[in-house]
């Protein structure tokens, strides 16, 4: 999934999580690209992109009207970051695999927030590449994040 769960305004009731249970067999897989907070992040989504973007927020809940008419994009990073625990509580089923931040510089170049690439594509090789370099301090810039959660066995 690219993008989903920040616009879904309630796990719980949504119960996209349980589902999944049901549809997914053992060592199944959710992988997951969505909106990750950091220090870079935090700036440029809340002064250059359209979403809210509430870290601080209470619940993983929000008001929405209608499909994608609502978001909390920080909704991923306080689900799998700050309330991690409790997400494994709730759904026991998942377990967590990884989160691997990722993508500070190469989704604004290509247009992520204004919708218009502001380089060529030839430039996304070498975006990529140093953005590779960056890994170790990947935390504090990524806009991204990868979220693998790894269905357990029955027992």
């Amino acid at each position: 999934m690219t993008d989903v769960l920040h616009h879904i305004p309630s796990v719980r009731a949504f119960f996209f999580f349980f589902e999944a249970v049901r549809v997914t067999r053992p060592g199944g897989v959710i992988s997951m690209i969505e909106p990750w907070a950091s220090t870079w992040s935090k700036f440029i989504y809340t002064h250059l992109h359209h979403e809210p973007f509430d870290t601080q927020a209470i619940s993983w809940e929000f008001p929405s009207s209608g499909p994608l008419s609502g978001a909390n994009a920080a909704l991923p990073w306080v689900i799998f970051q700050r309330d991690r625990e409790r997400f494994e509580r709730e759904f026991p089923a998942w377990r967590v695999e990884r989160v691997t931040p990722l993508m500070p510089f190469a989704y604004l170049i290509s247009g992520g927030v204004s919708m218009r690439p502001l380089m060529p594509s030839w430039s996304f090789r070498p975006v990529h590449w140093f953005e590779s370099i960056l890994s170790p301090i990947m935390p504090c810039l990524a806009m991204f994040a990868h979220i693998l959660l790894v269905r357990k066995s029955d027992d």
